[in-house]
């Protein structure tokens, strides 16, 4: 039987599309083995179910990893994730260092995040701030199911609540934090295979130049947010440059935030 070391280079080979190739068939196997990822890299003798393979040929047709295993890590929290909800990506977590940065001596009382798939954002923040309430709006049911579901797991069910909505559309606030990582990517614009055929295009897509939701959005944070609160926008990495302008037209002063590999990735506006 083949230990878990050769199946990982095996599984890895088979990956070649992904920039995280070995990463992808670690997590794949110790989610196999039932284990946490470190102990499977403690100890790579051990033997490999059948079900493994199976795993990988799901990847292998790039599925993403988290659909596959039904989870993602984001920020402090493991949240559930699959099918109609976009998968957490590190680069957002940009946006939660930002928050935590501007509001460091004065935790907001209320917190809204608008587009919040699996609840991703409003929940890593939820769980910085504990005196906080915080709302969730999307308008995918598949997507606000992984939120509720995550609230729950994540024992935040009674701090966080969640509504189907289309952006801001009958909300009246105001709320002391806003949070939002809205469709940026250009209805053109090349993607992997792995985003493109299994994460829901209403999630990543937003006109012929990725700013429609950010034209939308950029008035609506003005009405919501209350006197001294702050909203944080995720970007497309080439997007400071057109989006600060939509921000500054409602009276923000706007601040640019790098994700950590240098990118621009978050706007604070105040």
């Amino acid at each position: 039987m083949t230990d878990a070391r050769t199946a990982l280079t095996e599984a890895a080979a088979r990956f070649a599309f992904s920039p995280t190739a070995r990463l992808d068939a670690e997590l794949l196997l110790a989610h196999a083995l039932g284990i946490e990822r470190n102990a499977l890299l403690l100890d790579q003798t051990r033997a490999v179910p059948d079900g493994f393979w199976t795993l990988v040929e799901r990847r292998a047709a790039q599925e993403p990893v988290a659909y596959i295993t039904g989870t993602r890590g984001f920020w402090t929290l493991d949240l559930m994730v699959g099918p109609g909800a976009l998968v957490p990506r590190v680069d957002s977590e940009t946006l939660i260092a930002a928050a935590l940065a501007h509001f460091e001596d004065r935790p907001p009382a209320t917190l809204l995040d608008l587009g919040t798939g699996p609840g991703t954002l409003l929940l890593a923040l939820l769980d910085e701030w504990r005196g906080t309430k915080g709302l969730g709006v999307d308008r995918s049911d598949d997507a606000l199911r992984y939120a509720v579901a995550n609230a729950s797991s994540c024992g935040l069910s009674d701090r966080a609540r969640f509504v189907r909505g289309d952006w801001a559309a009958a909300l009246t606030g105001p709320f002391d934090c806003i949070v939002t990582n809205p469709p940026y990517i250009g209805t053109d614009e090349p993607l992997s295979a792995e985003v493109r055929d299994y994460e829901p295009g209403a999630a990543l897509f937003a006109g012929p130049d990725g700013l429609d939701d950010y034209r939308l959005l950029a008035p609506e944070l003005r009405r919501l947010l209350a006197p001294g609160g702050a909203a944080v926008v995720e970007i497309g990495h080439e997007q400071a440059q057109a989006v600060t302008p939509l921000l500054e037209a409602q009276g923000f002063a706007v601040t640019l935030h790098r994700d950590l590999g240098g990118r621009p990735r978050a706007l604070l506006a105040h």
